[in-house]
């Protein structure tokens, strides 16, 4: 993928802005639809600001809906690769796509009892992460509230679109990554 100034993003058809940008968002293409509609963005911070304020601000079934389009980390489809791209390339470079049987049945067992207390699965920003201290922090966060899991659950998907954002954004300015 070539990366692309704000300005570029600014111009760009809007059904082509949407398609460069959708991967940012897992299994989200709408995230990129709607937010084309606020065009011009002044920087790659104010355009992921946007994209951010536009799912926080979705009524709790329909935030549920996305959050339950997130495959589960070290899942059988994140095995099985049928995952997005992006989630595979992030999952595999802490290798949770090459995981032993015995990883398999705790990741899975993790993951299942994360969606069964919570209702949708845990979410992490694997890029901040190695294998161990995801693996660490699923089990402190089955400890957690639903609300903030929910919250934890929106800033990890923060995280993700940050980079996945600035990957694409040539003058991203996006600090902190």
């Amino acid at each position: 993928m070539t990366a692309r100034s704000i300005a570029d993003f600014n111009t760009l058809p809007a059904a082509e802005f949407a398609a460069v940008l959708a991967p940012v968002w897992e299994n989200a293409d709408w995230v990129a639809e709607k937010v084309s509609e606020g065009r011009p963005f002044a920087s790659a911070s104010a355009l992921h600001d946007a994209m951010l304020a536009l799912v926080r601000a979705q009524p709790e079934q329909d935030l549920l809906a996305f959050l339950n389009r997130h495959p589960d980390l070290g899942g059988a489809d994140v095995r099985a690769g049928r995952v997005t791209a992006e989630s595979d390339a992030e999952q595999s470079a802490i290798r949770l796509n090459a995981l032993t049987p015995e990883q398999i049945a705790e990741w899975d067992g993790l993951n299942a009892a994360y969606k069964g207390r919570f209702g949708f699965p845990f979410i992490l920003c694997v890029r901040r992460h190695d294998q161990a201290s995801a693996l660490a922090a699923i089990r402190d966060r089955l400890n957690g509230t639903r609300d903030g899991e929910l919250e934890a659950a929106l800033l990890e998907i923060a995280w993700i679109t940050r980079y996945r954002l600035a990957d694409r954004v040539s003058d991203n300015g996006i600090t902190g990554l």
